[in-house]
């Protein structure tokens, strides 16, 4: 097993490039973000764990969207998800940075 930070001899190369922009100070912001928009839905009892929604920014984070409440929604994981392109081939919608 790798030590902590180290990525193992049969990891892929997508592996190795996701990891390394996972540990970027903006990735980190960025994730920050989101936790802390969950966390507040989550205390406002908008959701809950394990109930299948998510936390969804209106104007997306990497657009250039705010933290702030008013730009965030309770969305089922799919919709969210598919608008975001996690699904293959779905098409990321809005600008891609």
């Amino acid at each position: 097993m790798p030590k902590k930070g180290e990525t193992s001899s049969t990891a892929s190369a997508r592996s190795k490039q996701q990891r390394a922009y996972n540990s970027t100070d903006k990735a980190k912001k960025e994730r920050a973000a989101r936790n802390k928009a969950r966390n507040q839905a989550i205390k406002k009892g908008k959701v809950s764990k394990g109930d299948g929604k998510d936390i969804d920014h209106k104007k997306p984070l990497r657009n250039g969207g705010s933290k702030e409440e008013s730009n965030t929604r309770v969305r089922s994981k799919t919709a969210n998800r598919a608008d975001n392109g996690s699904y293959a081939g779905m098409k990321r919608k809005g600008k891609r940075k």
